[in-house]
């Protein structure tokens, strides 16, 4: 069953089920209401029966005269007296009236009562008059049973099937409309594959939560756009750096090979194959360990580290690498509070990242000053490594942390495009954001921010 059937049976459903009971009550009500109306009307007949007739007008043409001036008539309208004779008979005067017994004991103990048979409504009280006691009963057809609550019954039915008529059609209306940019949704959804996928959801709807899932999967499609890309780009990247070195192996095994030579040029083909091979190793490395870094952050094992002694750490490793380098740590610009630079994080790893975008300032600035500054805010602390060295190209941007991407302008520096892609991934397990801006007027600026550890 699809969801405007759904819609249409629940709202038939809730709008028929509240109909019934309002009906219902209604019925009750009025049914009740009649009832005691009509009793009402009896025993006032009743009392205007034993007062004309009892102590003004013993004719009965006076009462019948008077009941058909002054009072509406009532259908089969009998009216009987009995007095309280001592050969008084309960059972002979309620087989004369056809009713049972207790009506009549219970005149006699509560001076009124009231008793129907079908739609016949009998009213009796008990009356004194003149020094004698009477049973004064007044009976009439309730015509507002008969009559009225039939018409009231089939005026209900009625309303009720028209009204169930109307929701299912308003029901469809609504389902249809609502349903509608759902249909839509599901349809261009559909369309979208791997060879499209720069297709996105047009704004269907002026509905909060229908505009708010397609914008979910609009920014889903761009994160699957953005990963389909990396993929390609690293497949792209991965096949050109592994293959480069495997082809000069190739090549030089198959030069040496062609023909015999000098051990010389044996031994000089063997280290060449060696480079080359050193090469490779380092870059299935590289992507082995960049691989690993995409696990989840559960695998880890991450301790309190303060991250003043970690960029301290890291700048003896960035001289071992580069002697001549000319790193500035601002250590005016830490916070006073130890406490306010301790970040649960894994040693090891956020080194090798810090140590990776350093390092990179330093090669890609040939050596010039690469500043590093901390930052406190709420909840984060903010590690920011300044160089002004070639910078990145505008074009580049959204490709640098394709693993074996490099920028179009660092063909003269030695890299595989492994560093800021790991240091990356590294930042992410750590809960942390990682940020490449252009620094004005030459070089970048990286940003990392991670959070800090409140325990």
């Amino acid at each position: 069953m699809n969801s405007q059937s759904k819609i249409i049976l629940i709202l038939v459903g809730l709008l028929l089920g509240f109909i019934l009971l309002f009906g219902v009550f209604i019925f009750y009500s009025i049914s009740q209401y009649a009832y005691d109306d009509f009793h009402e009307r009896l025993r006032i007949r009743a009392v205007t029966t034993a007062k004309i007739q009892l102590d003004y007008h013993e004719d009965s043409n006076y009462l019948k005269n008077f009941k058909e001036e002054y009072l509406i008539k009532l259908t089969n309208e009998k009216d009987f007296i009995f007095e309280l004779k001592k050969d008084f008979s309960i059972e002979k005067t309620a087989r004369s009236l056809g009713v049972e017994d207790k009506f009549i004991a219970e005149i006699l103990k509560t001076k009124e009562s009231y008793y129907n048979k079908g739609s016949l409504f009998f009213s009796g009280l008990l009356y004194s008059s003149k020094g004698k006691d009477f049973i004064v009963i007044v009976s009439a057809e309730n015509y507002y049973n008969t009559h009225h609550q039939a018409y009231l019954k089939q005026l209900l039915i009625g309303a009720s099937l028209i009204a169930v008529l109307i929701i299912i059609l308003v029901g469809y209306w609504f389902s249809a409309k609502f349903t509608r940019p759902l249909t839509i949704i599901s349809q261009r959804v559909n369309q979208i594959g791997t060879e499209n996928l720069h297709l996105r959801i047009d704004n269907v709807t002026e509905n909060k939560e229908l505009k708010s899932l397609a914008m979910a999967f609009n920014k889903m499609l761009d994160r699957l756009e953005t990963s389909f890309e990396a993929q390609n780009n690293f497949v792209s990247n991965a096949s050109h750096e592994l293959k480069t070195p495997l082809t000069s192996i190739i090549c030089e095994a198959d030069l040496a090979l062609s023909k015999d030579r000098e051990s010389t040029e044996y031994k000089e083909s063997m280290l060449n194959i060696m480079t080359e091979a050193e090469k490779l190793d380092s870059k299935i490395k590289a992507l082995l360990f960049l691989a690993q870094t995409g696990f989840s952050s559960k695998k880890i094992k991450l301790e309190k580290v303060r991250i003043d002694e970690l960029l301290i750490e890291a700048k003896s490793t960035i001289a071992d690498i580069f002697p001549d380098n000319r790193l500035k740590i601002k250590y005016e610009s830490f916070p006073e509070n130890p406490d306010h630079m301790i970040v649960k994080a894994n040693e090891q790893l956020l080194l090798l990242a810090f140590t990776n975008i350093i390092g990179n300032g330093i090669k890609y600035s040939d050596n010039q000053e690469v500043v590093v500054e901390l930052s406190m805010f709420s909840n984060e602390i903010e590690i920011s490594v300044t160089d002004t060295g070639i910078g990145i190209p505008t074009e580049d941007l959204p490709y640098i942390f394709d693993p074996f991407y490099r920028a179009s302008n660092t063909s003269e520096y030695q890299g595989y495009g492994i560093g800021l892609p790991l240091a990356r991934n590294i930042v992410r397990i750590h809960n942390g954001d990682l940020q490449v801006l252009h620094n004005d007027p030459a070089g970048v600026v990286v940003k990392i921010r991670i959070p800090l550890d409140k325990n």
